[in-house]
C-alpha cells in the first residue's frame, strides 16, 4: 500500500507542480487564450495565489513524508489540495465546463490525505 500511494502522490504532486507552475508564468490574458476561459473570472493576483497554492500543495505531498520532517504536512496538503479541487470544481460547473480533471484530482488527493493520516 506503501507504493501505491508514493506512486499516487508522485503523481498528484507531478499533476499540481505542473498545473501550478504554468498559473505562476503564464499571464491571465495567456491562460484564457490557451482556452483556460475560468481564469477570466479571476484576477491576475488571484490566479497566481492559485498557481502558488498549488506549487507549494505539490511540494507537501511529496518533501515532508520523504524527509520525515513534520509528515503530517503531506495528509494536510493532499488535503488542501482536495479543498482547491472542491472550488475548481464548483467553478467548472457554474461555467458549464467539463467537471472530470478537478473532480478526479480532488478524489486522489483527498485519498492521499485518508491514507496518510
Amino acid at each position: 500500500m506503501n507504493v501505491a500511494l508514493w506512486v499516487l502522490q508522485g503523481f498528484l504532486a507531478f499533476a499540481f507542480g505542473a498545473a501550478g507552475l504554468f498559473k505562476l508564468v503564464t499571464s491571465r490574458q495567456g491562460l484564457i487564450e490557451k482556452k483556460m476561459g475560468w481564469a477570466a473570472d479571476f484576477t491576475d493576483g488571484q490566479v497566481k495565489l492559485i498557481g502558488l497554492a498549488e506549487v507549494l500543495g505539490a511540494a507537501g505531498l511529496i518533501v515532508p513524508w520523504a524527509t520525515g520532517i513534520l509528515p503530517v504536512l503531506t495528509p494536510i496538503a493532499a488535503l488542501c489540495l482536495a479543498i482547491v479541487m472542491g472550488g475548481a470544481l464548483a467553478v467548472h460547473v457554474r461555467r458549464k465546463e467539463p467537471p472530470f480533471p478537478p473532480l478526479i484530482l480532488g478524489i486522489l488527493a483527498a485519498a492521499v490525505a485518508g491514507f496518510r493520516f
